[in-house]
Formats: C-alpha cells, structure tokens, sequence
C-alpha cells in the first residue's frame, strides 16, 4: 500500500499516516452547529474532509466516518459565553429550538449533496448522547478534575498536563486571543464548562415559583441544564470510534479552544491517547483578507452564491480544488466567474474525448497517486490531470484515467460524460443550438452569448470545442 502524509497539527509536521487499524479507519469530523445555514466557509473545510476520505478510499483503506451534528449547548460565545445559539434562533425563528436544529440539519445535509460530499457512516446528534456524556462527566468528577460554580460544572484545565500541547500557545497568549469573558467562580481562565445550569446552583425547576427558562435541559446529578459543547465531540467520538481515534478534522478556529477542551477531557477521563492525527483547514477570506464569519454577518451560503444564481455548486468544489487545504482561500466574485469558465473547460476536455473507458495508464496514476498522498495536494493533482488531458495518450485510456481520478476529485465527470453523450435535447433547445451556430458563423456574438445564457437559464450547460458546441443537462 502506498505511503500517505498528513500534517498533524498536534506534531506540527507532515507525518506518514499509520492507521490504529490496518482494516478500518476512524475518522471524526467536527460537524455543524445547526442553528443557521452553513456559510461557504464552512464548506470549505467539509470539502477538505471529503477530499480526505476520498484519498483514503482510494488507497484502498475502509473508513468508518463520524460527523456530529451540533444541536445544543453551542453558546454564542466559545469561552461558555452568553446563551444557547438554539434558544437565540428559536426566538429569532418564531419555532422551537428543536425545530430549529431539524431545519438546518436537512439544510446542510443538501449542501452537502450539492457538492458531491460523501455522507458520513453516521451523523451523531449532541442530544441524542446526554447519556454518555453523563458518564463522562462522572468519570472526571471520580478522577477529581471538575468543580461546581453558580452556573455549572467545570473542567480544572490546571490538573491537566500539557493543556496547550495541540495550540502551542503559552496560557497568556491563549487568554490574549480569546473573546473578553467575565466568570469570577473559575478557577483558571481556561477551565470551560462540561454541563451548564439551567438555574443557577443547579437548583430543580419549582412549578410553583419559576418559568421555563430553556427549550432543551435535562436531568443530571449535578442539576438541571445542558451539555457543554466541547464535551459533546468526546463523548460521541468515544461512543463510535471506540479505540480506532484514527483521525479528527475541523477548521483552524478550533484549534485553540475547542480541540483542546476536547483533548483534556478525553485524555483525563481514560488516560490514553485522544486521537492519533489532527487536520485542520484554514479559512475562507472575503477579498479583503478577512476570515468569512457568521459573527461577522459577512457570510455567504451556498443557495445564495451559486445556485440562485445559475452557478453550479460543483464549481465551487473546483476552486477549493485549486488552493491547499492549509492555505488561506479567498472568495471575489471575479475568482468565482474565472473558475466557472476553468470547470467548463475540464468538463469541455472530458466530454469531447472520443472513445470509451479502456485500460488506466499506470505512469499518470503514479503521478496522481504522489501528489494526493503528499498532504492532499489537490493543486498538483489537478496538473497531473492536464497533462493526462494534453498527452498523446489512446483517448480510450485517456477516459478511464481522468474518470478513476474522479474518485478523488468528485466532479461528476462520469455523469457528465454519460450526459453529453446519451442525452435526449427538447425540441426547443435543438432549435436554440442551430440559431446559436448561425449567430457564430455571422461572427454575431451578442446574439450567440444571448441563446448560451438561454440555453443555460433552462438547466443545461453549454461547451463550444473544436468538434462543435456540446450541450448537456447541468
């Protein structure tokens, strides 16, 4: 089996990758909060993960993947700031926070889809685990590492060795970075919450005196209230990866808090190893340099970005393709038009490659098989795939080359070349086509840009090339 290399972000080098379980990966992927849609950012790191997994298939490994799906005890703020982002949006929705969660669960799910992201073995709800979690605290409280405040139980980071082992941040540099928190009950600036309170001191809910402060608590022997978030990712990933913490991926903002809290309660509890690698993407930016952010209310999701505007969410995959997952991205409108017109393109090069699949050329899987092992290196990857594309190679293996190539890149290239070839045009479209090769030879090009745009307002996409203009359903 070929050698793979991942930067781990706990060794803060390109490591090669060697598997707990030579049979069977553990992948866990920070999944969504689902109070709202998942901006582009957001995305960008569940490409990343695909991409991974993709080169893990690809390698020949199984892989058993976990996603959680976030759908409590996020608080606005990640240091266990200010309240539930569920019960904020249940207000701002006029629904329950638990129709809240199942909205933007399907929502996401749909994205996904639209960017041809493998599914997970298993999404794994916050609130469907309150009992293990549970557990976990019990068994932190037992090894004597939690403390009870006003407004819940925490976690003493202090009793913890190595607490920033995966940051690599001094403390002060930590709490330098962090949002401005006030909690004077906490023993350590970086001590966070494994359950918060309802009520303060965990006091039962009294019928007789209170109003129902929450949508989503329960029953703990500490008191009545809700999970905290870091405590979440452990205690699911634990729960369905049992002793195969292979891998967990998420983007960069998670590494200095998030991650760690994972990390220290996990590693407390069972004194051993949480997880083997750690992969982190890096952000989104708008031109500008700035990280796109819901906080920021300067995101954008992927229905109102591409696909209300015709654009095919594929396209977006392709751009992400073209920078490293560990280099910063940036999102203009003109990058996203430029890139559209490199998809036609590949999509233009593959369709028009006349034959059908043959034999897989070894020497360019080679080449590809280098450049994904080597850290995901999808940038070269994708040069690999023009030189294929610009050999002098049999079309026949030409095709079946750049399709298994596919398996990785995820672009639907079969389906599109299955498409331009079988595809059955309306009436009307055939018309449109003949005016638009009319329009072309009169050298009228408003005119042959106008029935393009129509053609491609009714769900298909058009690709002029040497061997004429190929049409086919988007």
């Amino acid at each position: 089996m070929n050698k793979i290399f991942l930067y781990n972000t706990l060794t803060r080098e390109k490591e090669e990758f060697k598997p707990i379980d030579k049979k069977e990966i553990g992948l866990y992927t920070c999944g969504p909060t689902v109070y709202d849609y998942a901006h582009i950012g957001n995305l960008r790191t569940y490409i990343f993960t695909d991409i991974l997994k993709r080169v893990l298939f690809y390698n020949g490994y199984s892989v058993k993947h976990i996603m959680n799906i976030t759908d409590v005890g996020h608080l606005v703020g990640d240091m266990d700031m200010g309240e539930d982002k569920f019960e904020k949006g249940a207000r701002r929705e006029g629904k329950t926070a638990w129709e809240i969660a199942e909205f933007y669960t399907k929502a996401f799910q749909k994205d996904l889809g639209n960017l041809n992201i493998l599914p997970p073995n298993k999404y794994t709800k916050a609130t469907d685990y309150i009992k293990e979690q549970i557990t976990l605290i019990e068994t932190l409280e037992e090894k004597s590492y939690i403390y009870k405040t006003s407004d819940g139980i925490y976690f003493d980071t202090a009793k913890f060795k190595d607490y920033n082992k995966l940051s690599h941040l001094r403390l002060e540099e930590l709490q330098e970075g962090a949002r401005v928190e006030k909690n004077e009950e906490k023993k350590n600036f970086t001590d966070f919450a494994l359950w918060k309170f309802s009520y303060r001191d965990g006091r039962p809910f009294d019928s007789s005196q209170d109003f129902a402060r929450r949508q989503m608590e329960w029953r703990s022997p500490w008191g009545v209230g809700f999970p905290g978030w870091h405590l979440e990712c452990s205690a699911m990933s634990m729960a369905e990866l049992g002793e195969k913490l292979d891998i967990h991926c998420g983007g960069i903002d998670h590494i200095n808090v998030h991650h760690t809290n994972e990390i220290a309660q996990s590693e407390a509890a069972t004194g051993k190893k949480f997880f083997n690698y750690w992969i982190h993407g890096e952000f989104l930016n708008i031109a500008g340099g700035k990280k796109m952010a819901k906080s920021d209310e300067n995101f954008l999701t992927l229905e109102n970005a591409f696909l209300k505007r015709d654009i095919d969410p594929l396209v977006y995959r392709f751009a992400c393709l073209q920078t490293h997952y560990r280099k910063p991205m940036e999102y203009d409108e003109e990058s996203i038009l430029n890139t559209r017109e490199g998809f036609r393109h590949l999509v233009s090069q593959v369709v028009n490659i006349d034959g059908t699949k043959g034999k897989i050329d070894q020497k360019y899987k080679d080449k590809f098989i280098e450049a994904i092992n080597d850290d995901l290196n999808m940038p070269q990857s994708l040069a690999v795939v023009q030189n294929l594309l610009k050999s002098k190679l049999k079309n026949e293996e030409k095709i079946a080359t750049v399709l298994d190539f596919d398996r990785v890149l995820g672009l639907r290239l079969e389906d599109m070349v299955e498409q331009a070839k079988g595809i059955a045009l309306p009436e009307d479209i055939k018309i449109m086509i003949v005016h638009r090769n009319k329009a072309r030879q009169d050298k009228n090009w408003a005119e042959s840009d106008r029935i393009r745009d129509e053609i491609e307002k009714r769900g298909y996409a058009v690709e002029d090339g040497k061997g004429g203009i190929k049409v086919y359903k988007k």
